[in-house]
């Protein structure tokens, strides 16, 4: 397995195995992030989906988590979108 230089921990560790999703953001993660940051961010997200009640096949709820996972993994606050 390929290894990165995280953007979030900023440690050398294992890239994750595999493109998140088929978009930019995805690309963005895939190059950046590794593997235990992103499992930290899993567990987020899940938190947030049932706080929430949230549903991610609607693309409000989409939006508001990539934008939660934007912030997250990169620092990057864009403002939380109603739901």
């Amino acid at each position: 397995m390929a290894t990165i230089n995280c953007a979030r921990c900023g440690q050398t560790r294992d890239q994750m195995p595999f493109r998140p999703f088929p978009n930019d953001i995805g690309l963005k993660v895939f190059e950046r992030i590794c593997n235990v940051c992103w499992q930290e961010w899993l567990n987020t997200q899940k938190q947030i989906i049932n706080h929430y009640s949230l549903d991610p096949r609607e693309p409000k709820s989409r939006e508001m988590l990539y934008t939660q996972m934007d912030t997250f993994l990169f620092g990057e606050p864009k403002g939380l979108p109603t739901v």
